[in-house]
Protein backbone atom coordinates (compact mmCIF):
# COMPACT_ATOMS: atom_id res chain seq x y z
CA UNK A 1 0.00 0.00 0.00
CA UNK A 2 1.23 3.51 -0.84
CA UNK A 3 -0.09 7.06 -1.15
CA UNK A 4 -0.34 8.16 -4.78
CA UNK A 5 -0.22 11.83 -3.76
CA UNK A 6 3.17 11.31 -2.08
CA UNK A 7 4.73 9.14 -4.79
CA UNK A 8 8.23 10.34 -5.66
CA UNK A 9 7.99 13.53 -3.60
CA UNK A 10 10.43 15.06 -1.11
CA UNK A 11 9.92 16.68 2.33
CA UNK A 12 6.41 15.30 2.70
CA UNK A 13 6.54 14.82 6.50
CA UNK A 14 7.15 17.49 9.12
CA UNK A 15 9.05 15.08 11.36
CA UNK A 16 9.00 11.45 12.51
CA UNK A 17 6.03 11.91 14.83
CA UNK A 18 3.96 13.44 12.03
CA UNK A 19 5.02 10.63 9.70
CA UNK A 20 4.13 8.03 12.31
CA UNK A 21 0.64 9.43 12.80
CA UNK A 22 -0.06 9.34 9.06
CA UNK A 23 1.45 5.88 8.78
CA UNK A 24 -0.66 4.63 11.69
CA UNK A 25 -3.81 5.89 10.03
CA UNK A 26 -2.84 4.15 6.80
CA UNK A 27 -2.17 0.92 8.68
CA UNK A 28 -5.51 1.15 10.45
CA UNK A 29 -7.27 1.46 7.10
CA UNK A 30 -5.91 -1.89 5.88
CA UNK A 31 -5.39 -3.89 9.09
CA UNK A 32 -8.30 -5.05 11.20
CA UNK A 33 -5.93 -5.33 14.18
CA UNK A 34 -2.31 -5.91 15.14
CA UNK A 35 -0.94 -7.61 18.24
CA UNK A 36 2.46 -5.95 18.31
CA UNK A 37 4.22 -2.96 16.82
CA UNK A 38 7.99 -3.33 16.87
CA UNK A 39 10.08 -0.22 16.17
CA UNK A 40 13.68 -0.38 14.96
CA UNK A 41 15.82 2.15 16.85
CA UNK A 42 16.78 4.78 16.86
CA UNK A 43 14.76 6.63 14.20
CA UNK A 44 11.98 4.08 14.04
CA UNK A 45 10.95 4.62 17.66
CA UNK A 46 8.95 7.88 17.30
CA UNK A 47 7.30 6.52 14.15
CA UNK A 48 6.47 3.21 15.80
CA UNK A 49 5.07 4.89 18.90
CA UNK A 50 2.55 6.79 16.80
CA UNK A 51 1.63 3.69 14.77
CA UNK A 52 1.13 1.70 17.96
CA UNK A 53 -1.01 4.45 19.45
CA UNK A 54 -3.29 4.61 16.40
CA UNK A 55 -3.61 0.81 16.21
CA UNK A 56 -3.95 0.40 19.99
CA UNK A 57 -1.31 -2.34 19.74
CA UNK A 58 1.33 -3.42 22.20
CA UNK A 59 4.66 -1.67 21.58
CA UNK A 60 8.25 -2.92 21.77
CA UNK A 61 11.65 -2.15 20.31
CA UNK A 62 13.36 -4.61 17.96
CA UNK A 63 17.09 -4.03 17.95
CA UNK A 64 18.58 -5.10 14.63
CA UNK A 65 21.83 -3.58 13.41
CA UNK A 66 23.32 -2.94 9.98
CA UNK A 67 26.63 -4.69 9.25
CA UNK A 68 29.06 -1.90 8.43
CA UNK A 69 31.76 -1.86 5.76
CA UNK A 70 35.06 -1.55 7.67
CA UNK A 71 36.39 1.34 5.59
CA UNK A 72 33.05 3.10 5.07
CA UNK A 73 31.12 3.32 8.34
CA UNK A 74 28.13 4.97 6.68
CA UNK A 75 27.42 2.01 4.39
CA UNK A 76 26.39 -1.55 5.07
CA UNK A 77 26.36 -4.98 3.45
CA UNK A 78 23.79 -6.79 5.61
CA UNK A 79 22.29 -6.82 9.10
CA UNK A 80 22.17 -8.89 12.28
CA UNK A 81 19.23 -9.61 14.61
CA UNK A 82 19.19 -10.02 18.42
CA UNK A 83 19.61 -13.80 18.35
CA UNK A 84 22.80 -13.58 16.30
CA UNK A 85 21.27 -14.63 13.00
CA UNK A 86 22.30 -12.35 10.19
CA UNK A 87 21.62 -11.46 6.58
CA UNK A 88 24.44 -10.64 4.14
CA UNK A 89 24.16 -9.27 0.62
CA UNK A 90 26.61 -11.87 -0.60
CA UNK A 91 27.07 -10.52 -4.13
CA UNK A 92 27.77 -7.01 -2.86
CA UNK A 93 30.03 -8.20 -0.03
CA UNK A 94 32.19 -10.19 -2.41
CA UNK A 95 32.25 -7.43 -5.01
CA UNK A 96 33.89 -5.06 -2.51
CA UNK A 97 36.34 -7.68 -1.32
CA UNK A 98 34.99 -8.60 2.11
CA UNK A 99 36.37 -11.85 3.50
CA UNK A 100 34.57 -14.33 5.76
CA UNK A 101 36.64 -12.94 8.63
CA UNK A 102 35.55 -9.39 7.80
CA UNK A 103 31.93 -10.50 7.90
CA UNK A 104 32.29 -12.31 11.24
CA UNK A 105 34.04 -9.32 12.81
CA UNK A 106 31.22 -7.05 11.65
CA UNK A 107 28.63 -9.43 13.11
CA UNK A 108 30.39 -9.57 16.49
CA UNK A 109 30.74 -5.78 16.56
CA UNK A 110 27.02 -5.26 16.02
CA UNK A 111 25.97 -8.02 18.42
CA UNK A 112 27.90 -6.16 21.12
CA UNK A 113 25.99 -2.99 20.22
CA UNK A 114 22.69 -4.89 20.23
CA UNK A 115 23.36 -6.14 23.77
CA UNK A 116 24.19 -2.60 24.89
CA UNK A 117 21.05 -1.14 23.35
CA UNK A 118 18.90 -3.92 24.76
CA UNK A 119 20.10 -3.07 28.26
CA UNK A 120 19.57 0.66 27.83
CA UNK A 121 16.30 0.65 25.89
CA UNK A 122 14.60 -2.59 26.96
CA UNK A 123 16.06 -3.27 30.41
CA UNK A 124 17.85 -6.38 29.12
CA UNK A 125 14.59 -8.26 28.54
CA UNK A 126 14.36 -11.30 26.29
CA UNK A 127 11.99 -11.11 23.35
CA UNK A 128 8.60 -12.79 23.75
CA UNK A 129 7.18 -15.58 21.68
CA UNK A 130 5.14 -14.20 18.81
CA UNK A 131 3.40 -17.46 17.99
CA UNK A 132 0.21 -16.87 15.99
CA UNK A 133 0.44 -13.06 16.39
CA UNK A 134 0.17 -10.29 13.80
CA UNK A 135 3.28 -8.12 13.99
CA UNK A 136 3.95 -4.71 12.45
CA UNK A 137 7.62 -3.78 11.94
CA UNK A 138 8.29 -0.04 11.77
CA UNK A 139 11.28 2.07 10.77
CA UNK A 140 11.54 5.72 9.76
CA UNK A 141 12.54 4.73 6.24
CA UNK A 142 13.88 1.90 4.13
CA UNK A 143 16.93 2.51 1.97
CA UNK A 144 18.87 -0.70 1.23
CA UNK A 145 16.48 -2.68 3.42
CA UNK A 146 19.13 -4.74 5.20
CA UNK A 147 17.98 -4.00 8.74
CA UNK A 148 14.35 -4.68 7.91
CA UNK A 149 15.31 -7.97 6.25
CA UNK A 150 16.93 -9.08 9.50
CA UNK A 151 13.89 -7.89 11.47
CA UNK A 152 11.49 -9.90 9.32
CA UNK A 153 13.64 -13.00 9.70
CA UNK A 154 13.72 -12.57 13.47
CA UNK A 155 9.96 -12.25 13.99
CA UNK A 156 9.41 -15.16 11.61
CA UNK A 157 11.71 -17.23 13.84
CA UNK A 158 9.47 -16.23 16.76
CA UNK A 159 6.54 -17.84 14.89
CA UNK A 160 4.63 -14.66 14.02
CA UNK A 161 1.49 -15.51 12.07
CA UNK A 162 1.56 -12.37 9.92
CA UNK A 163 4.35 -9.85 9.33
CA UNK A 164 3.58 -6.33 8.13
CA UNK A 165 6.28 -3.81 7.23
CA UNK A 166 5.26 -0.20 7.80
CA UNK A 167 7.45 2.77 6.94
CA UNK A 168 6.80 6.39 5.97
CA UNK A 169 9.27 6.34 3.07
CA UNK A 170 11.14 3.73 1.09
CA UNK A 171 13.23 2.92 -1.95
CA UNK A 172 11.16 1.09 -4.56
CA UNK A 173 13.76 -1.58 -5.36
CA UNK A 174 14.25 -2.44 -1.67
CA UNK A 175 10.51 -2.57 -1.04
CA UNK A 176 10.08 -4.98 -3.93
CA UNK A 177 12.74 -7.28 -2.45
CA UNK A 178 11.15 -7.12 1.00
CA UNK A 179 7.72 -7.90 -0.44
CA UNK A 180 8.90 -11.49 -0.95
CA UNK A 181 9.24 -12.04 2.80
CA UNK A 182 6.47 -9.85 4.27
CA UNK A 183 2.73 -10.41 4.12
CA UNK A 184 2.06 -6.71 3.52
CA UNK A 185 4.06 -3.50 3.13
CA UNK A 186 2.62 -0.08 3.94
CA UNK A 187 4.84 2.72 2.65
CA UNK A 188 3.38 6.18 2.08
CA UNK A 189 6.21 7.85 0.17
CA UNK A 190 7.82 5.54 -2.39
CA UNK A 191 10.74 6.91 -4.39
CA UNK A 192 12.92 5.39 -7.10
CA UNK A 193 16.11 6.38 -8.85
CA UNK A 194 19.85 5.83 -8.38
CA UNK A 195 20.07 7.78 -5.10
CA UNK A 196 17.85 7.45 -2.06
CA UNK A 197 18.09 9.11 1.36
CA UNK A 198 15.52 8.57 4.09
CA UNK A 199 16.10 12.14 5.33
CA UNK A 200 14.80 13.57 2.04
CA UNK A 201 11.24 12.68 3.06
CA UNK A 202 11.39 14.89 6.17
CA UNK A 203 11.35 18.66 6.62
CA UNK A 204 12.92 18.23 10.07
CA UNK A 205 15.58 15.56 10.41
CA UNK A 206 18.36 14.69 12.83
CA UNK A 207 19.91 11.55 14.21
CA UNK A 208 18.45 10.40 17.53
CA UNK A 209 20.48 9.24 20.53
CA UNK A 210 19.68 7.14 23.60
CA UNK A 211 18.36 10.09 25.59
CA UNK A 212 16.03 11.11 22.76
CA UNK A 213 14.55 7.62 22.62
CA UNK A 214 14.20 7.27 26.39
CA UNK A 215 12.47 10.64 26.57
CA UNK A 216 10.04 9.55 23.86
CA UNK A 217 9.26 6.34 25.74
CA UNK A 218 8.60 8.27 28.94
CA UNK A 219 6.51 10.90 27.15
CA UNK A 220 4.21 8.36 25.52
CA UNK A 221 4.19 5.79 28.32
CA UNK A 222 0.57 6.49 29.27
CA UNK A 223 -0.69 6.13 25.71
CA UNK A 224 1.03 3.01 24.43
CA UNK A 225 0.39 -0.51 25.75
CA UNK A 226 3.48 -2.28 27.07
CA UNK A 227 5.79 0.70 26.90
CA UNK A 228 6.44 0.83 30.64
CA UNK A 229 8.36 -2.43 30.32
CA UNK A 230 10.94 -0.65 28.16
CA UNK A 231 11.83 1.97 30.77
Amino acid sequence: MYDEELLGKFCVFKDRLHAGTLLGEACRSVLSEADYVFAIPMGGVPVGLMVSKVLASKFDILICRKLLIPWNREAGFGAVSPDGSYFVDEAFARSIGLSDNDIQEAVEEQLKEIRKRNELLRGGRSYPSLKDLKVVLVDDGIAAGYTMTAAVGFVRSKKAREVVIATPTGCLDSLLRLSRSADLIVCLNIRSGPWFAVADAYAEWRDLDYEDVLNLLREHGDDVVGIAESL
